[in-house]
């Protein structure tokens, strides 16, 4: 029985999120799948519906009991926390079991970013005549000139396209949000290039008109780009370039897009911006590359660096 409440109460909470929240179907599964782990572990505790803030915080400890990494449990907990809130909202509850429960303690590691000579060397490897080199080069110059994930820059729908004089990309990015990303001469000129040989790229059976939707179409079912494609993309060029595959991912560009903007006098609510970030607190990691550019500055220009 308790189970069942769960399920009804869990759809609920869902079908709020999805018609309130405006939340991406990506976005309920992730708190279905987290329900759902919660509800099967307290299953034998009276439920999730009837869960006390003890039984919440044996399952916690539960998942620290199998290895799931910080980053994980920290998402299910603030799942347990928007359920519980819209309990007490809705008044099935009187308490909210959640209030005085910590999540795991979270060290953002400060990303490997790529110099800008690297990601000179990057566009350099994709120079080249060839209908493949073009759309290379476009794809790398959008991921760093706009800062796009994976996802995004694979299925970048071709009513993202700055049109007239506009020079901004319109991303789709998570949660179904939408931002404004503008677009460098280079990108722009990339993307120029691109069209002249995209065709060519286009399947010539029944995929093509949902192919033709996309920016980077694909002959896969999808009709757009695959993750996997494009990761052996940029393999290729780092190859090319001689930096390690491994430092060259679309989030080591994005990395890269957010760190050279502040290293040259970005604002951070700015890049927080483009790139899409709903806590000023994600962006602020980027903020390191200024701090070890400002220390360098201090050892060669403060007089008390260079003692007699």
């Amino acid at each position: 029985m308790s189970v069942r409440l769960d399920f009804r109460r869990v759809d609920a909470f869902l079908e709020m999120m999805s018609a309130s929240r405006g939340a991406s179907q990506n976005t309920l599964d992730a708190y279905r799948r987290d329900l759902s782990d919660a509800s099967e572990f307290l299953a034998d505790k009276g439920g999730l519906v009837g869960a006390n803030s003890e039984n919440l915080s044996a399952y916690m400890r539960d998942l620290d009991s199998r290895g799931m990494a910080k980053s994980t449990a920290a998402r299910r907990l603030s799942s347990l926390k928007s359920f519980f809130k819209f309990e007490l909202e809705e008044g099935e509850r009187e308490d909210d079991p959640t209030s005085r429960l910590d999540g795991p303690q979270i060290i953002r590691n400060i990303p490997d970013v790529l110099s800008k000579e690297e990601v000179v060397a990057l566009i350099n490897a994709a120079d080249g005549d060839e209908p493949s080199d073009i759309r290379d080069r476009c794809i790398l110059e959008l991921l760093y000139s706009a800062g796009l994930r994976a996802s995004e820059a694979c299925e970048l729908p071709m009513s993202s396209l700055p049109r007239g004089k506009d020079t901004a990309l319109i991303i789709r990015g998570k949660g179904d949000k939408d931002r404004l990303t503008p677009l460098g001469k280079p990108a722009r000129d990339a993307l120029e290039q691109w069209f002249s040989v995209r065709e060519k790229f286009l399947p010539k059976n029944e995929t093509r008109k949902i192919a033709d939707k996309y920016v980077f179409p694909s002959r896969g079912k999808t009709g757009h780009f695959t993750r996997r494609r494009l990761a052996q993309i940029l393999e290729n060029l780092a190859t090319k370039a001689a930096i390690s595959p491994k430092r060259v991912t679309p989030h080591a560009l994005r990395h890269a897009f957010a760190t050279h903007l502040l290293s040259g006098g970005a604002d951070l609510r700015a890049v927080q911006m483009l790139l899409g970030h709903a806590d000023i607190s994600t962006t602020q990691i980027y903020t390191h590359v200024m701090t070890d550019e400002l220390q360098k500055l201090l050892e060669a220009a403060h007089p008390l660096s260079n003692p007699y």
